[in-house]
């Protein structure tokens, strides 16, 4: 398959348009060009913090025009499946305003009484009494939603544990393992093409990182492009079993 059969494209953004708060080469100008040609796209991510505002701001900063209808998390996608599973229904969440704004606008009611759900997302600081009432909640029966799987997420002083660490804490005290909505499940890209009403055979995606964005856009049936400016090096391609379409040093050049 060769690029003029991609007609449609999804992008990770740290590590591949963003590193620390500053554009990758051939990022501003990638996307510049999607947006003349009338190219559909959405960039993701698995970080739930933000709205789409949020994050359209902060690329807008560093000299990234992308609009927020462009951009795709893990809590529109958590949200996206939740009013499948459950419409009108309820959740009781930990996170910040991505995933709460999101759930809001997918219909879903907040409440620690009873909940269908309860949904975890990234948080920059985690309640022991939230998540005391987590698990009581999952106990009594509500059902184990989180964002994504990873253990931790990147911040100027170092590693700090994020959504899969916290998911694991509430397992050991449940027995309960969470349904991970965000990348690797190839469910992620599914929301985001249904989003933009795209077909896999037709739709791209380029990641950093061989462990969600390589196996997640191979499981979703999409032509995977990946880049080594982020997480991903030659020699660890070599480690898996399975290979993206594409390897490339950076978005440049494409």
């Amino acid at each position: 398959m060769t690029e003029r059969a991609i007609d449609c494209w999804l992008t990770d953004m740290d590590g591949v348009l963003i590193r620390e708060d500053r554009a990758l080469p051939g990022a501003a100008e990638l996307i510049d060009r999607w947006r003349t040609q009338g190219t559909p796209f959405l960039v993701l991510t698995n970080n739930s913090i933000y709205t789409p505002r949020d994050l359209s701001a902060r690329l807008t900063r560093i000299g990234i025009e992308v609009p927020e209808a462009q951009l795709w998390t893990s809590a529109l996608a958590t949200a996206a499946f939740l009013r499948d599973q459950a419409p009108g229904g309820s959740a009781f969440v930990i996170g910040e305003a991505g995933l709460t704004t999101a759930l809001h606008e997918a219909g879903f009611v907040m409440t620690d009484v009873a909940p269908d759900f309860v949904v975890l997302g990234e948080t920059r600081t985690y309640s022991f009494e939230a998540i005391t009432k987590a698990i009581r909640l999952i106990n009594d029966g509500a059902r184990f939603i989180a964002t994504n799987p990873d253990v931790t997420g990147p911040s100027p002083e170092g590693p700090l544990p994020a959504t899969g660490s916290v998911a694991a804490l509430i397992t050991a005290a449940t027995r309960r393992d969470p349904y991970y909505v965000g990348k690797p499940n190839p469910m992620m890209f599914r929301s985001a093409m249904n989003k933009l009403g795209t077909h896999s055979e037709r739709t791209g995606m380029i990641g950093d990182r061989m462990d969600t964005d390589v196996i997640a856009g191979i499981e979703a049936g999409l032509h995977t492009v990946l880049v080594l400016t982020g997480i991903a090096t030659r020699a660890d391609v070599e480690r898996y079993p399975y290979r993206p379409r594409e390897i490339l040093d950076s978005i440049s050049e494409l």
